[in-house]
């Protein structure tokens, strides 16, 4: 009997792997909320859960939530992160390597979603804003390709956060004008704005916030630019941005028919909350609360439409936040400014000292340095060696971590520590500086406030949650990357990962 079992053990496996293999998918989402909020730290989720009554309340207890979600690539900013959420690729990648770089093709510096291809549409008399310097596809994109895909829209107060986690083909982006106080968009989707964005622009919904005041923060009490250039850090641009994002759902009849539409929506009210007042501030606790209740609305309201069971959430940050130096030092804890044009100073020296008087840099950046390709005309410079002398000057300076050149970076001279993959992973040899610098722990590159961009774990770790069919819920302390939510998704909605996917599908979390 013994012998009989055994022999038919492997027979018992295969049948137990088939039956698996063919149980049924989760039916089709008619609806996808690809939520972000700007600058949101995983610690917030802890350390302020107590007073989460909305959204992230929901996401906590009844999704799948990854507590040790980190980026693995640098720098953490805006647009790499929003780039990345949607394409499950890092800046090597995707060609988005920061929120602005030098482009070496058109002699300039560029944004990453700069295209003066486009015009602004609703707004100030300019170009538009566009995907094109996304080199892959999204989530959103192959979702339409594979003909499974209704409407894909993405909004925000930021052109970058709406543009390119909707991706190529998105139905439209709308962002928030600082000057007009209009929702804008772009002629790369459409030849004038939809009827229902005029009308929403024509109540005027921002004015009402003149003269408002919050946590000491007061408002000015006129509807004009002085007030459209400050409501962002406030709650009460989140606040317009839901009210916007609440009539897109219903202008567009998103979640209603036979396809699944896609919503990327992300919050920019906290990051720029952030900037000013840091992360240990009670702005902050503040913001985090009512962004909160607003998610919890954008989730009902989307299962109002399209029913319960039928709406697929992930949710996530771009990156998380640096301490203010001043309160991290008032804790006995290190941490500083660091004046980065007095440190371009230092190179410039440095670089006429040892090979003559140049022009030398064509664009710093935060941690970054592009040069001229022909700094001395007429002396043909061995730029290799050029960038040697930059990278060991700024070595010898106060509180530079790491250093590395252009043609370390491309002959992948690195190490496998966790900072070296993250300068690996947002490198792109196309686009990179030929300088990147990596600070101290605790270090910034602005003079008041504080920022974010670094390889270390409070820009990096940042919560992801799923809600929805198919997930099954709990916690998981796993480390994961967020390149790898594009392709969850993707296995979720069973379509291709986008075409430059660098993540692995979070099979832990699927029934």
């Amino acid at each position: 009997m013994r012998r009989r079992f055994l022999a038919l053990l492997p027979l018992l496996c295969l049948s137990s792997l088939s039956l698996w293999a063919q149980a049924p998918p989760p039916p089709q989402p008619k609806l996808v909320l690809a939520i972000v909020v700007d600058q949101c730290r995983y610690d917030y989720m802890t350390r302020f859960r107590a007073d989460f009554t909305g959204g992230l309340k929901r996401l906590l207890e009844q999704g799948a939530v990854f507590t040790n979600a980190n980026y693995q690539a640098s720098p953490t900013v805006t647009a790499v992160g929003h780039s990345t959420f949607m394409t499950g690729a890092t800046p090597k990648m995707s060609g988005i390597i920061n929120n602005t770089w030098w482009d070496r093709a058109e002699g300039k510096a560029v944004t990453s979603v700069s295209d003066d291809k486009t015009k602004l549409l609703g707004g100030r008399d300019s170009p538009g804003s566009s995907p094109e310097r996304l080199l892959v596809t999204t989530v959103g994109d192959e979702l339409k390709t594979s003909g499974k895909g209704g409407k894909v829209i993405g909004i925000s107060l930021k052109d970058r956060s709406a543009i390119l986690p909707a991706g190529h083909k998105a139905d439209g982006a709308y962002w928030f004008d600082g000057l007009t106080g209009n929702i804008v968009s772009s002629t790369y989707y459409f030849p004038e704005l939809p009827a229902w964005v005029r009308e929403f622009n024509a109540t005027r919904p921002v004015d009402q916030y003149a003269g408002r005041e919050w946590l000491g923060h007061q408002l000015p009490a006129a509807a004009g630019p002085d007030l459209y250039g400050n409501v962002d850090a406030t709650p009460f641009s989140d606040e317009l941005l839901q009210a916007f994002a609440l009539r897109a759902l219903a202008a567009e009849n998103m979640g209603t028919g036979p396809k699944t539409d896609l919503l990327a929506i992300s919050y920019s009210g906290v990051d720029y909350v952030g900037h000013r007042d840091g992360p240990d501030s009670p702005e902050i606790h503040d913001m985090v609360k009512r962004v909160d209740k607003l998610i919890g609305a954008l989730i009902d309201a989307a299962e109002a439409r399209a029913g319960k069971g039928n709406v697929l959430v992930a949710f996530t940050a771009d990156h998380g936040a640096t301490p203010v130096p001043e309160e991290n030092n008032k804790r006995g804890l290190p941490g500083g400014r660091i004046v980065w044009s007095n440190y371009r100073v230092e190179v410039e020296l440095a670089l006429n000292k040892k090979f003559g008087k140049g022009d030398w840099i064509s664009f710093a950046g935060d941690g970054v340095l592009y040069f001229n390709p022909d700094p001395m005309p007429g002396k043909k410079l061995n730029m290799a060696k050029v960038q040697q002398v930059a990278a060991d000057t700024l070595r010898a300076q106060s509180h530079i971590a790491r250093v590395y050149t252009k043609t370390q970076l491309a002959a992948g001279a690195l190490g496998q520590d966790p900072v070296d993959i993250c300068i690996r992973n947002g490198f792109n040899l196309a686009r990179g500086p030929d300088i990147f610098v990596v600070t101290d722990p605790f270090y910034v590159f602005v003079g008041s406030g504080t920022s974010h961009g670094s390889p270390y774990e409070y820009d990096t770790h940042v919560p992801v949650m799923f809600l929805g069919a198919g997930i099954r819920p709990g916690s998981y302390a796993g480390n994961i990357g967020v390149q790898d939510i594009a392709p969850t998704l993707s296995t979720l909605l069973a379509v291709k990962a986008p075409s430059g996917n660098m993540g692995r599908v979070l099979t832990e979390m699927l029934k």
